[in-house]
């Protein structure tokens, strides 16, 4: 009976974390292509580049770059179903951080904020999203949901092994893995009995594979940090405190209320929820001290993702989100435990509890959509949009039979195009393609949104061919002569994406490479 007990709502979170991925079917991101494109080259012997022969970082997954290319030996090589094999691997690693979130809520008495985080992890459209759409996200988060909880069970070497794992992931997993690191070292100087002594195999567990990697990255790429993070902070231009508003409307609606009661929330939310993390941090921290790291990571990851100001695609938004939620629903559960005492009257304790669960449910159920206007036409989350993914593969496939290994493609979203056709891309946005970078901070006159081609990188590179959202060209590329006379429009798709008049392909006037292939 007490193992019956631990296996149901194991078995029920997991089926339910699964069957809220496998029911939208699959809606990859143009970002979890660049990955696959990285891990098919590996595959066919051409190296860890995203170009054969250019030895560029422009992954910030190495680990789940690896893994895909791992999975993929096993189950097709080079044609293997790499969007499947993303979306398997992503369905069991939400729901092992489910799972997680249940266990820590029992580890510490706090049953209902650790299920009740877990559910809205199974639903969460932020997690469910990135899930279907290919990322590493899912496993990013797993690995550090099992550093904190493994940390907060003494396992040490799990805890090694995990949050060494987390940062081959995503380098910015330091913002976890730091403060826990600390905690670790303190306690280990401080116990008179020394009974949390460093033990050389957690050191030694935590600190190789990293060291193997950075040490490879710095001898194979000449640096071991990404050089896409360096080209998004250059291309991207964006009004000042840009990411910080974004942050504090994300922070503010943790469960989605805007879509019941409007961005008015903001202005509660703001002030609600961080009021109700502190009583839940401040319970946990007096029971269990160990996991302040943990508890501190939302507001080191706001920090670290404001300060620079960088554009804030929707999976920066994941991460904090597992904790964010346990913190919140740990406040709550302490300000109302009087009603959820046994003494407490049955019906009111029944009722309280089905309260706290449903209400942030149903909340989060609003970010869904029965029939999405695009894609397949099942329930899935109305973030998972990938419209613009779409309109990529309808590009790559018209302009195929041109292509060849050695024609040379130009975008400032390369993931499709890349994966869908053998050309070499130029990413115009530097995030694969190094010399992008030496255009870039561009004009401001240039930009519409947030992003403009340089035109002087495509008249000095010269590739044949030159796809792109109209937006992304309307005051640089299509505003300049020099352009316009040495490339043709060959096709336009019509849509008004980004407030875009049509995605756009051009074709070089005199390049062999653009003429049909036999």
């Amino acid at each position: 009976m007490k193992r019956a007990r631990l296996i149901l709502p194991i078995l029920s979170l997991a089926i339910l974390a699964i069957t809220a991925r496998l029911m939208p079917g699959l809606r990859v991101i143009d970002d979890s292509y660049i990955t696959f494109r990285y891990a098919r080259n590996l595959l066919a012997g051409q190296g860890f580049a995203y170009n054969p022969g250019e030895t560029v970082l422009g992954t910030t997954t190495p680990l789940y770059t690896l893994l895909m290319a791992a999975l993929a030996s096993f189950t097709g090589g080079v044609h293997a179903n790499f969007p499947l094999l993303a979306a398997i691997v992503n369905a069991l690693a939400d729901a092992g951080v489910c799972i997680l979130l249940w266990k820590i809520g029992q580890r510490l008495s706090l049953p209902l904020a650790g299920l009740t985080s877990a559910l809205l992890w199974a639903i969460a459209p932020y997690s469910v999203t990135f899930a279907i759409g290919g990322l590493e996200t899912s496993l990013y988060v797993f690995l550090l949901t099992t550093t904190a909880w493994a940390y907060l069970q003494k396992h040490r070497r799990l805890t090694a092994l995990a949050a060494s794992l987390a940062l081959l992931t995503r380098p910015d997993a330091i913002l976890l893995l730091g403060p826990i690191a600390l905690d670790r070292l303190i306690r280990a100087l401080r116990s008179p009995q020394k009974s949390e002594p460093l033990q050389p195999a957690e050191v030694f567990i935590a600190i190789l594979p990293v060291l193997f990697w950075y040490g490879f990255a710095w001898l194979y790429f000449g640096s071991p940090f990404p050089h896409s993070v360096q080209a998004k902070l250059a291309a991207y231009r964006l009004p000042p405190n840009e990411a910080l508003i974004r942050l504090i409307q994300h922070y503010a609606t943790p469960f989605l209320e805007q879509n019941t009661f409007s961005t008015r929330w903001v202005a509660i939310g703001i002030w609600l929820y961080p009021f109700l993390y502190f009583i839940g941090a401040r319970r946990i921290i007096r029971s269990t001290p160990r996991l302040w790291g943990w508890l501190l990571y939302p507001w080191l990851y706001f920090a670290a993702f404001t300060l620079p100001n960088p554009l804030i695609f929707r999976w920066y938004l994941t991460p904090p989100l597992p904790v964010y939620f346990f913190g919140i629903l740990a406040g709550l559960e302490t300000i109302l435990a009087p009603v959820f005492k046994p003494t407490s009257m049955s019906w009111r304790r029944r009722v309280a509890t089905a309260l706290f669960i449903t209400l942030p449910i149903l909340s989060m159920l609003t970010g869904w959509e029965l029939h999405p206007d695009h894609g397949p036409d099942r329930p899935a989350p109305t973030m998972a949009w990938f419209k613009l993914e779409l309109l990529y593969d309808q590009a790559a496939h018209l302009i195929a039979p041109f292509l060849t290994p050695n024609s040379v493609l130009a975008a400032g979203d390369v993931g499709v195009l890349g994966y869908q056709t053998p050309a070499r891309i130029l990413d115009t946005v530097g995030l694969n393609s190094a010399q992008s970078l030496n255009y870039y901070p561009l004009d401001p006159r240039y930009y519409v949104i947030t992003y403009a081609i340089a035109p002087d990188l495509i008249l000095d590179e010269h590739p044949d061919w030159v796809v792109f959202l109209e937006v992304y060209g309307r005051k640089s590329l299509l505003q300049d002569e020099r352009f316009l006379s040495q490339y043709t429009l060959y096709h336009k798709f019509e849509t008004d994406i980004y407030d875009s008049d049509g995605l756009l392909i051009y074709r070089c006037n005199n390049c062999p490479a653009s003429q049909p292939q036999p």
